[in-house]
C-alpha cells in the first residue's frame, strides 16, 4: 500500500474550476430596479433517484450472490453530485475460516490447514559461537540461524547437523513466542541429521510420513526461518525428482528434489506432504552451476524414510549405533592402479586394508579386491560406496560384486556397526566441551560455501 498526502481529489461545480458568487436584482414595484442585496439563493430538493437505484440493485445482488453461495458485491463508498458520479464496489465475501485438523495420514488438507495444524511444531533456532579473537585478544561472537521441528512432547527436536555444529549457545524459538536453550543430544554428519532437547513438556509434535510414497509432481510444503529473520514462513512447490543422488561438500546424499523455495535459515526445517507428514528435513540449495550459471526452484531435502531409525538411536544413546559398517580402508580405483597392479578394471573401490574381525574379514575379503557393485548397483568411488551404504543399517545383509585378478566373484555381507569409540571420536571433534565448540562454526552467520560439484550448501 502507498499513500501521497499530495495526491488529493479537489472537487468543483465548474470545468474553469470558478465558484458563482450570485447576486439578484430587487425589482420594485412598477419595474424599477431597486438597490442590490446579498443573494438568497434557494435550490429545488432534487430526490436522489440513482442512490435508491444503487441500494435496489445491491440488494438484489445480494441475494442473487447468496443463493449462489458468493459473496455479494455492494457499493461500499460513493460519491454523487452534479457533474461527479462515482462508485467503488467492494466484496463483502467473509473472512475465511481454517479448519484445525488432525494429521491422520488420509486425509488430504489445503495449504492453509497444513500450516495450521503444523506451525506450533515448527522451531526457530539461533546459535552462537567464539568466531575468534580480536586485537585485544578478546572473544569475537559470531551468530546463525536456522530451523528445526518438534519430535516428541517432552523436547526432542531434529535439525540439521550443520545447523548446530560447533555452535556454544543453541536458542529455540517457538511459534508462540517462548523461548528454551536447547541440549545437543547427538548427529550423524554423514547424513547432516542432529538431535537437540528443550527442557519443556507438553509441545506439539509433528506427524512423521513415509518418504518412499513421494511421486514426482507431487505437492509439498516447506516452513521455516527464511534469513533468519522472516519467521515462520511457508513455502510450497511440487516434488521434482526422488532419490535424487547429490555431492555436497564431498559427502554423497540421496535426496527429494523440489522447486519449493528454500533459503538460507530454512535448513533443518521439515517438509510437508499434503497430508501434513513431514517427509523430509530441509537441507540444501543449488544456486549455482559449476560454470557461475545462477539457478533457480532446485532445493533439497533429506528423506525421512533415510534417517528414521538413526534419528531414534540418537534420542536412546546420544550417537547412532546401528550404522552400517564395513571395516575397509578404501580408495576409488583408477586407470594408473590399473595399470601399476595390471587389473582388467578401471573403476570401483579398492581395498588397501582390512580390519580385523569386521563384517569385511567375516565375509573374506582381502586387500586388493576391488568392490564393483552393492545389490547389483554399480559402484565406481569411494563416494558411489558409501552412498550406497546409507541404505543399510547394523545387521543388514548384502551382496557384493568383487574383482580380483583370477576373477569376478560374489561376496555376501552382513554390515556391522560403526564401532562406539569411531561415534564418540566424532562427537568429541565436534563438540569436544560436550556441545561447547568453536572450531566448526564457520564463522556463523548464513555461511554459503561452493563446492567442486554443482551444488551450494547453505548453512543455517
Amino acid at each position: 500500500m502507498y499513500n501521497d498526502e499530495n495526491n488529493l481529489y479537489n472537487y468543483t461545480y465548474r470545468k474553469d474550476g470558478s465558484e458563482l458568487s450570485h447576486q439578484r436584482e430587487t425589482v420594485r414595484p412598477g419595474g424599477q430596479p431597486g438597490p442590490q442585496g446579498p443573494e438568497l439563493e434557494v435550490r429545488p430538493v432534487k430526490k436522489n433517484r440513482l442512490g435508491l437505484k444503487i441500494t435496489a440493485l445491491a440488494l438484489v445482488c445480494a441475494l442473487l450472490g447468496g443463493a449462489a453461495g458468493g459473496g455479494a458485491v455492494w457499493a461500499a463508498s460513493r460519491y454523487v453530485e452534479e457533474g461527479n458520479k462515482s462508485e467503488i464496489n467492494v466484496s463483502n465475501r467473509p473472512v475465511t475460516q481454517v479448519a484445525l485438523r488432525n494429521v491422520d495420514g488420509k486425509t488430504a488438507m489445503s495449504d492453509a490447514e497444513v500450516y495450521a495444524a503444523n506451525v506450533n511444531s515448527v522451531v526457530s533456532i539461533r546459535t552462537s559461537a567464539t568466531a575468534g579473537y580480536n586485537f585485544f585478544g578478546q572473544p569475537v561472537q559470531s551468530a546463525s540461524a536456522g530451523s528445526g521441528f518438534i519430535l516428541s512432547k517432552d523436547g526432542y527436536i531434529l535439525t540439521n547437523y550443520h545447523v548446530v555444529k560447533g555452535a556454544e549457545t543453541v536458542t529455540v524459538t517457538t511459534y508462540s513466542g517462548d523461548e528454551y536453550s536447547a541440549t545437543y543430544i547427538g548427529g550423524e554428519e554423514d547424513y547432516d541429521i542432529a538431535v537437540i532437547k528443550v527442557e519443556a513438556q507438553e509441545l506439539q509434535p509433528v506427524t512423521l510420513g513415509d518418504s518412499g510414497t513421494l511421486n514426482v509432481g507431487d505437492h509439498v510444503l516447506a516452513i521455516g526461518n527464511p534469513l533468519g529473520e522472516l519467521t515462520f514462513s511457508m513455502s510450497g512447490g511440487m516434488v521434482s525428482c526422488v532419490d535424487r543422488a547429490i555431492n555436497v561438500d564431498g559427502t554423497p546424499f540421496n535426496m527429494i528434489q523440489t522447486d519449493t523455495s528454500i533459503n538460507p535459515g530454512n535448513s533443518g526445517g521439515p517438509l510437508f506432504n499434503q497430508y501434513g507428514e513431514v517427509v523430509g528435513i530441509v537441507s540444501a540449495k543449488y544456486s549455482q552451476s559449476s560454470s557461475g550459471t545462477t539457478v533457480e526452484g532446485l532445493g533439497f531435502a533429506i528423506p525421512m524414510n533415510d534417517v528414521f531409525s538413526m534419528v531414534k538411536d540418537i534420542m536412546a544413546n546420544g550417537y547412532v549405533s546401528n550404522r552400517a559398517y564395513l571395516g575397509i580402508t578404501p580408495q576409488t580405483m583408477t586407470e594408473n592402479w590399473a595399470a601399476q597392479y595390471h587389473y582388467d578394471v578401471t573403476a570401483g573401490v579398492f581395498i588397501t586394508y582390512v580390519e580385523p574381525d569386521s563384517a569385511a574379514e567375516k565375509a573374506g575379503l582381502k586387500m586388493g579386491d576391488v568392490i564393483t557393485k552393492v545389490d547389483g548397483t554399480e559402484i565406481k568411488t569411494v563416494e558411489d560406496l558409501n552412498l550406497a551404504k546409507k541404505k543399510y543399517s547394523a545387521g543388514d545383509a548384502a551382496s557384493l560384486e568383487v574383482y580380483r585378478p583370477d576373477g569376478t566373484v560374489t561376496v555376501e555381507i552382513t554390515w556391522g556397526a560403526a564401532p562406539k569409540e569411531e561415534q564418540a571420536a566424532q562427537q568429541e571433534q565436534s563438540y569436544p566441551n560436550g556441545g561447547n565448540d568453536n572450531s566448526g562454526n564457520r564463522n556463523g552467520g548464513y555461511y554459503s560455501d561452493p563446492f567442486e560439484d554443482l551444488f551450494r550448501y547453505f548453512y543455517g
